[in-house]
């Protein structure tokens, strides 16, 4: 008998029961390579002692304590470290449990900061289509994966969607990626003069698309634009990070690459690296001085925000990764592991695109991969993919709808910081064959 109440109710899953590095491993003895990272979370893998000491040591002094009364030391060094890295371009951090409460958290305070600032038309948010950036409801109104979304639409707030910056499948015949960058970009503005630029409070997006598109990054350009866009028309600008931040792609923020910074950025998985549950929303100086200049008060909050072990957890992560140079491993296995795709896949006739960033790289698969035509939503590719791939011995996070929320098939790779070479041969070899076996079962 098992009375959990697992996502799909009609499996009961293996159990796991212990870590080892870049391996799981279940109740009966099986190992798995983590290539995905759970989703995108275990950036150290599993049962680094660094981190664990963090935890038994900061549960020895102080478990809990509820922020109505009190901070914790924890959550101002975590804090202090992460304003220092982001070169003081945020001024504060508000800790949450998880990437949908620092979303949830960002989109009220955006509407607060509006109303401190003495615009209270503003209230109305603007997302992607194909995007994701939670399960809660206000997360999941600014999102727009299609599958999530759709038996909760009648709950959802009203938010304006445009299209993402999806190369692979949206850039048409001979337009530069640049130009096709400023086409998309320019969406925000086509929509913030038809809705009325007056009533929006934000525009929210992933800075490298996590598992609705599978690791797609914007062409060069696009976010420039996006951020001269919003400045004009004065309003914010979120990035959600829960997923291909923290070093993800080869720098601790992702939007570095961008050569922009956001009016706010959440953070999550990567954080804790799956040690301790935790997020962070990160506030920008104007935002916090309107707050702390006006009511004073952010009219929001959640029991376990800023939780002392949380924080003492992450900040150990933060300080291995930083310790140990682990971003420069993410860039030299990240590269080897996506060339390595690449030429593995290079005539298949299933694979379309291999992408990404660092160690954040997603596969589409196709039915034909001249005319980019996808498998039937019917045959579940995906699903096939995942369990051929752990009856392998290998974890990776494929998921389907990409391209329009019902059709299209990808694999998202995220495996921990911590690979080298022979991880990186054996995802390559393991991936092939659940691919290979998942093709001839599905079709």
């Amino acid at each position: 008998m098992n009375n959990v109440f697992h996502r799909d109710a009609r499996i009961e899953p293996p159990i796991a029961v212990g870590g080892e590095g870049a391996y799981l491993i279940d109740r009966e003895g099986r190992r798995y390579l983590d290539a995905s990272g759970g989703a995108a979370v275990s950036c150290l893998g599993h049962g680094h002692r660094a981190v664990i000491n963090a935890i038994k040591a900061q549960a020895d002094k102080l478990a809990y304590a509820h922020t109505a009364f009190f901070s914790s030391e924890p959550a101002e060094a975590l804090a202090e470290y992460l304003v220092q890295a982001s070169s003081h371009a945020f001024e504060r951090v508000y800790f949450v449990s998880g990437g949908s409460e620092g979303v949830e958290a960002a989109l009220k305070l955006a509407r607060q900061y509006f109303l401190e600032t003495g615009e209270p038309d503003r209230e109305l948010f603007i997302g992607r289509r194909q995007s994701y950036h939670g399960n809660t409801l206000g997360a999941l109104a600014v999102g727009g994966n299609a599958w999530r979304r759709a038996q909760f639409a009648p709950l959802l707030m009203n938010v304006e969607h445009i299209a993402p910056c999806y190369a692979y499948r949206d850039r048409k015949e001979g337009e530069s990626k640049a130009d096709y960058g400023l086409r998309v970009a320019n969406e925000l503005e086509e929509t913030l003069l038809r809705v009325g630029p007056h009533r929006v409070i934000a525009f929210v997006a992933e800075t490298v698309v996590g598992a609705t598109l599978g690791a797609v990054p914007a062409v060069p350009g696009y976010f420039k634009r996006l951020r001269n866009i919003c400045d004009r028309h004065g309003i914010l600008l979120i990035l959600d990070e829960v997923m291909c931040g923290m070093g993800r792609t080869g720098t601790l923020f992702a939007y570095e690459q961008e050569g922009i910074v956001p009016d706010m950025l959440v953070i999550a998985k990567g954080l804790g690296g799956g040690y301790q549950p935790i997020g962070a929303t990160l506030v920008s100086k104007k935002i916090f001085a309107a707050i702390h200049g006006g009511s004073g008060f952010f009219q929001h909050g959640h029991t376990y925000l800023g939780h002392p072990m949380a924080c003492a957890a992450a900040l150990a992560v933060q300080h291995t990764i930083r310790d140990q140079h682990l971003l420069n491993n993410v860039m030299v296995q990240g590269g080897a592991l996506q060339a390595a795709l690449t030429m593995k896949f290079l005539d298949h006739p299933h694979v379309g695109d291999v992408r990404g960033r660092g160690l954040f790289i997603g596969i589409e698969l196709v039915k034909d991969r001249a005319t980019q035509a996808t498998f039937e939503p019917a045959l579940k590719v995906f699903q096939h993919v995942k369990r051929e791939a752990m009856a392998r011995g290998l974890l990776c996070y494929p998921m389907g709808g990409g391209v329009d929320g019902k059709h299209g098939d990808h694999i998202l790779l995220a495996p921990p910081y911590i690979i080298d070479s022979n991880h990186v041969a054996e995802i390559v070899d393991k991936l092939s064959l659940a691919i290979g076996a998942a093709l001839a079962r599905a079709c």
